[in-house]
Formats: C-alpha cells, structure tokens, sequence
C-alpha cells in the first residue's frame, strides 16, 4: 500500500519492466542510477521524454551520455578561476543531462551562455528566453549519441551547435526553424502536385 502511495507522488523513483527485457526508470532513481554510471567512467542510454529539444532531439528517441571531460587548467580551458580542482568542462552548444536546481528532475538541454562558474542552459523548442542557470555540480554529462527508430541523428551535436546556441541565446532559433519548416512543407506539397 506504501508503495502505491509513493508512485502517485510526481518525484517518486518509478522502476516497471518494459517491451521484453527493457527495464523503464524514472524519477530520482533514474537520476541517481545515471549519475553511478557516469561517475564510473561509463556512457549511460535513456529514452527521451518530452519536446523542449524538438526537433535534434524528440521524444522516444535514445539518448546516450557520457561523463563531462575533466578541466585541465583553469587558464587554458578559458574558464573562470573560480572552478577548483576537479571541475569538469562543458561547452557552449554542447547538449547536457543536469539537475535542474529548481525542482531538482533530470533534464536535457543545450548549453547557450555562461555566467562566472554557472552555465546557461535552454532547450531548442523553447519559445521564451527561460535559461536554467545551473552549477557546474548538477550537469551529470553530456549527449554524444542520439538515436531514431534505428537511425544515428547527427544534426544538433556536431560544430552546427555553436550556431545553434548563438541562435538560441538570441531568441531566433525558434522563429527560423518554423519558417525552414513552413518552407519545407511548402516545397514538398508543390512537388507532390507536379508529380500529379
């Protein structure tokens, strides 16, 4: 009865058997089983859920993460003085899993700015400047596979993700991604009635 108390709380760890043997993990178990991996040195693959990424990432896709990269020197990584010893990197554009210091889920957003020793954070399908400011202690690590049905997705993760963040940042990234849509679907309703 407990346990059935505790599932209907929003927070509460989530943990069901899913198509076959895939286990479905939710909640602060998934975050707290994320971070375990992570910190061994290994990469960590969950299944997105939501739209804030939409369209580089959408839900249902595979996300795999790896550990952040340590800082070597705080001068010739660039970052500020104020990271100690075993600060770990995180560049702009990059896609990161973090905690979000609010209402302390797991999130996985682009990083767009820094702030001192905070970053910056905002998903790409967001409509109004509402960047996370998130210390370097909660990202968990970074997105460095992305997978579709049995496709590998490549746009959003490689050097087109500065553009994506400056664009982001400034608040254009929204507006041109729907005006590349309507366009696209423009010119394919047009090919479609040419073929007839």
């Amino acid at each position: 009865m407990s346990s059935d108390r505790a599932n209907d709380r929003g927070d509460a760890p989530s943990l069901r058997l899913r198509r076959g043997s895939e286990l479905g993990i939710s909640g602060p178990a998934l975050v707290d089983l994320m971070r375990a991996v992570l910190e061994k040195g290994r990469w960590f693959r969950f299944c997105a859920k939501g739209g804030s990424m939409s369209p580089f990432i959408r839900d249902g896709d595979v996300i795999t993460v790896a550990p952040l990269q340590p800082v070597r020197s705080a001068v010739t990584s660039g970052l500020s003085p104020g990271l100690g010893p075993g600060a770990r990197s995180c560049g702009i554009g990059q896609v990161v899993a973090f905690i979000n210091p609010v209402n302390r889920r797991l999130v996985v957003h682009r990083t767009i700015g820094r702030r001192q020793s905070r970053f910056l954070i905002q998903g790409d399908n967001l409509s109004e400047a509402c960047a996370d400011v998130v210390g370097p202690e909660d990202i968990l690590g970074r997105v460095v596979r992305i997978e579709r049905g049995r496709r590998r997705v490549w746009l959003g993760l490689g050097l087109e993700r500065y553009a994506i963040a400056i664009l982001s940042r400034v608040r254009l990234l929204l507006p041109i991604r729907l005006r590349v849509g309507a366009l696209t679907r423009f010119l394919r309703s047009g090919s479609h009635q040419n073929a007839r």
